[in-house]
């Protein structure tokens, strides 16, 4: 077995050596994050190039979906963990290969500093913003060089982020994510965006166009895929009973029956994915039908009412009436001797009320917030599917920047823009971005303090650590986390408390905000580890000695001319194909380029834009990170490929 080297001992022998790329190859730690579209050729690459030993991290499992693009998986592996079969399926390729998986959330705490320290290189292959900035922050925390990449329809992106060298994911901003991995649609909706992009892009499309359950199983597995085809084979008789019933007095109900309670009841009883999120509630037919009944509604009068929110009971006197309307066609058209398949239009106003209705029905049972046929119309925008092809471009891309990386070849390292409809070239790149020093994840000094959690408080922290070991002094600072401020001058009433009882655990990330208007440092960011040895008389111990700690000081801003009145761009769109350092952000639709000038005003450390920051309190309550609120609908939907 190849033996395991750190990141500075593969960068050194690569160095050294450098005919000998494919030894060090396999010699490298990999940790992969992602088994969807990219994570799939990607990993068949990585094994294929003779990486030794690749760790594949990710939690969803296999939808049916997912089977027309990632090659790894099989009707067979449907609702079987991603890691797991991608493992298994890619070992094939090269035998000798050690492949780790773990179906996991890679947020999970046994995913520490530590852990990220022990890679030689990290590859992001998610499908969300969250993800990818937790990932970003960890490398650049453990300093182990980080590959990011992302598709959205036929444009694709790859990064390389090295700490102090190369830009991060947060040296850009960000735009509000418009991209929703199909395992988010499917099982875990948390925004009604959620479910308008099911009921158009699933259920119409199961009922009343090309449905994907009618591909043929492959009836050739062994004893232990059999109950889970049976399975299958049970749910795609059920849809073809209820296809078959259009335009009887029974389909309403049997299709409400199938996606509103036996399905959420499927749902329900997969009891670890409820662990940290309420559980659906799934309905029935007859009790509804039987409220709505006994409310006599007008259905002409509720139907041209598009700017009200519809009441459960409206939205099912909708959903039964356009279901109608639909059944109608589609009679008509077999009647015809033509193709009697129907797909979603926003003019039509039949698709528009059915997805409209089951959206909100939807919504209803998994407790998200209703919206009125006027919102939903201008929500459900275009789909951009995830292309496979672009999926292998990428994730080869992804390999040929590894080598460099592994030979320590930043200076040769570069940003590359997959863009097959802009005027230059499909494959268009840039050098890498320097980093940028106001940025709040590698524009900060980065240290590590080890803690006893069950007796520092915040005042050990601001006495032991902050003003003493980092050279604070008499300075006026802030401290906060991923949530607000926990302290600063004005704010003192914390200092007591344990940062057990402020949230903070192992792995927690502060900032330390120095408001010295004369000489002031950059912002610090301490990892906190708990401790695994006795501290002492201190339960707060830094990680390195004050003679050694360093800190810059903040930059003095150079006076900015006047800036010149531009038009602004359409809907707010850029027009940057990724060229002339544009990032394209393949969590939105759009590319990103330079970021605004920040705000003077303090702000959430997460944040480089700088809005306003509560402070925090004991026992307070995080935001719901799972949550975006999408101001802009206007732009494209995008399925991502998790």
């Amino acid at each position: 077995m190849a033996s395991e080297l750190t990141t500075e001992a593969v960068l050194a022998a690569a160095a050294e050596t450098p005919d000998t790329l494919l030894t060090t190859s396999s010699q490298a730690r990999v940790l992969m994050v992602g088994a969807g579209g990219i994570g799939c050729e990607l990993l068949k690459n990585l094994v294929l190039t003779g990486f030794g030993q690749v760790h594949v991290v990710d939690l969803d499992t296999i939808d049916l979906s997912n089977l027309n693009r990632q090659f790894l998986f099989r009707h067979e592996h449907i609702k079987k963990s991603k890691a797991l079969v991608a493992k298994e399926a890619a070992q094939k390729f090269n035998p000798a290969a050690k492949i780790v998986a773990h179906h996991a959330n890679i947020k999970d705490a046994q995913f520490n500093i530590e852990w990220f320290s022990s890679f030689s290189i990290v590859f992001n292959a998610l499908d969300n913003l969250e993800a990818r900035r937790h990932v970003n922050k960890m490398c650049i925390a453990a300093d182990v060089p980080l590959i990011e990449s992302g598709t959205t329809g036929f444009n694709g992106q790859v990064q390389v982020i090295k700490k102090g060298v190369t830009a991060c994911y947060d040296c850009s901003p960000k735009d509000t994510p418009k991209s929703f991995p199909v395992c988010t649609i499917r099982s875990t909706p948390s925004q009604p965006i959620h479910c308008i992009v099911w009921g158009k892009s699933y259920l119409l499309n199961e009922i009343f166009g090309a449905s994907e359950d009618e591909s043929a199983f492959d009836n050739s597995v062994d004893g232990d895929n059999a109950q889970e085809i049976e399975e299958l084979k049970r749910e795609s008789e059920a849809l073809r009973k209820i296809r078959n019933s259009v335009g009887t007095e029974e389909f309403p109900e049997m299709l409400f029956e199938k996606v509103f309670k036996t399905d959420v009841e499927r749902l329900r009883s997969m009891e670890d994915m409820w662990k940290t999120r309420k559980p659906p509630e799934p309905l029935s037919y007859k009790d509804l039908f039987e409220k709505a009944k006994s409310q006599s509604l007008d259905q002409e009068k509720v139907l041209k009412d598009a700017q009200k929110v519809w009441s459960l009971e409206e939205n099912l006197v909708v959903f039964n009436d356009s279901l109608e309307r639909l059944s109608k066609r589609v009679l008509e058209s077999k009647t015809a001797g033509e193709d009697a398949i129907i797909t979603f239009d926003k003019d039509d106003e039949d698709t528009l009320d059915f997805v409209a209705a089951s959206a909100n029905i939807r919504s209803a049972v998994f407790g998200i917030d209703r919206k009125s046929k006027f919102d939903i119309k201008q929500m459900a925008g275009n789909i951009i599917p995830a292309i496979a092809t672009t999926n292998a471009i990428v994730a080869g891309l992804c390999v040929l920047e590894a080598f460099k990386v592994l030979k320590g070849q930043y200076d040769r390292a570069k940003e590359v823009f997959l863009t097959p409809f802009a005027n230059a070239r499909m494959l268009a790149s840039d050098k890498s971005r320097q980093p940028n020093p106001d940025c709040p994840v590698c524009g900060v000094y980065q240290t590590r303090a080890y803690v006893d959690l069950d007796k520092a408080t915040l005042n050990d922290l601001v006495e032991h650590l902050i003003k003493t070991n980092l050279g604070y002094g008499e300075k006026d600072f802030a401290i906060s986390n991923e949530v607000g401020i926990l302290y600063d001058p004005d704010e003192t009433d914390n200092l007591e408390k344990k940062l057990s009882e402020l949230g903070i655990k192992p792995d927690s990330f502060l900032t330390i905000t120095d408001e010295d208007d004369e000489e002031p440092f950059v912002n610090v960011v301490i990892a906190i580890q708990e401790a695994k040895e006795p501290l002492g008389d201190k339960p707060v111990k830094g990680i390195l000695d004050p003679e050694d700690v360093k800190i810059p000081l903040k930059p003095k801003k150079q006076s900015q001319p006047e800036p010149v009145a531009t038009p602004a761009p359409t809907n707010g769109n850029s027009t940057s194909n990724g060229q002339n350092g544009g990032v394209i952000d393949l969590d939105g639709d759009e590319p990103t380029t330079t970021p605004a000038k920040p705000s003077l005003k303090r702000g959430h450390p997460e944040d480089a834009e700088g809005p306003s920051v509560k402070k925090i309190k004991a026992n307070d309550k995080a935001a719901d990170d799972d949550i975006v609120f999408i101001e802009d609908s206007a732009g494209a939907i995008v399925i991502d490929d998790d």
